[in-house]
């Protein structure tokens, strides 16, 4: 009979621990395991790229180490392209992506994502001399943006509502290849984040290249994403994102990656903390 009731006991406690397990959500498995797999992209200075001696550097790395901080976790670092982000999460490569993911409904539909944690501009660049003053001076010109970004559909949806041919435009697989089919002449123009063409410009490769027209009436803010279900990680994210502005580290990081240059403040464009 005692041995019996030992079985019982044990069997009960098996059972409880596969119930919480079951009901364990990602932000329990990260701290439970003791690391976390942050996604980043690393072809897009200065929110991710690889310094001097090839480490990966940048806004969206220095978040990532600072959200890992925050678990008191091991960080797992994933390179991969703007393209890979959401099957990345969706097939838990990654935990999360710091990826300057922009906030769209259609992306809201495949990964979840916390409130905006950087805003950028979407800008043209091109060689000089292109005589290229305005957006709509992009017309006719062979123009690329990464695959499945924000410049991609925003330059897309402004040049269909201005009833452009579109059939020079087309994809790169990634934000390197943009910049690579500029330098090659086999495109006339890319479209990018204003910050990104602020780095570029600095490289004596690009001396002959100046940024150029915005896209239009579009403040492109991004957020940092986790995979759709998991509202008690995205809680979490949300509150990382918070206490970052809140404690000055966000001022902290924004000076270290851009110097000098004006703060962006979140504020200022709705975002309240």
């Amino acid at each position: 009979m005692k041995l019996i009731k030992k079985l019982a006991v044990v069997v009960s406690s098996v059972l409880t621990l596969g119930v919480v397990g079951a009901n364990a959500d990602l932000l329990d498995k990260i701290l439970e395991k003791g690391k976390v797999k942050c996604g980043v992209v690393l072809d897009f200075p200065p929110m991710g790229y690889r310094d001097a001696k090839n480490k990966p550097a940048g806004f969206d790395v220095e978040y990532c180490k600072d959200l890992a901080k925050a678990l008191d976790v091991e960080l797992e670092l994933k390179s991969m392209t703007f393209a890979q982000r959401i099957p990345a999460l969706n097939s838990g490569k990654v935990d999360v992506v710091i990826g300057s993911t922009s906030d769209t409904l259609e992306r809201a539909k495949s990964a979840g994502f916390t409130m905006p944690y950087f805003v950028f501009k979407l800008q043209a660049m091109f060689k000089k001399g292109s005589n290229i003053k305005t957006f709509e001076d992009l017309k006719g010109k062979k123009v690329t943006a990464a695959l499945s970004t924000t410049p991609e559909t925003e330059f897309l949806k402004n040049a269909k509502k201005l009833g452009w041919d579109t059939s020079d435009y087309f994809s790169s697989k990634s934000e390197n290849d943009t910049h690579l089919a500029l330098l090659q002449g086999k495109a006339d123009a890319i479209i990018t984040t204003d910050t990104t063409i602020s780095e570029l410009l600095k490289l004596d490769k690009f001396k002959d290249y100046v940024a150029g027209p915005y896209v239009p009436n579009y403040d492109d803010f991004v957020s940092i994403i986790t995979k759709r279900d998991e509202y008690g990680f995205i809680n979490y994210l949300n509150l990382f994102v918070h206490q970052q502005v809140r404690s000055g580290r966000y001022a902290e990081v924004y000076k270290k990656i851009y110097g000098d240059a004006p703060i962006r403040d979140l504020t200022v464009h709705g975002i309240y903390y």
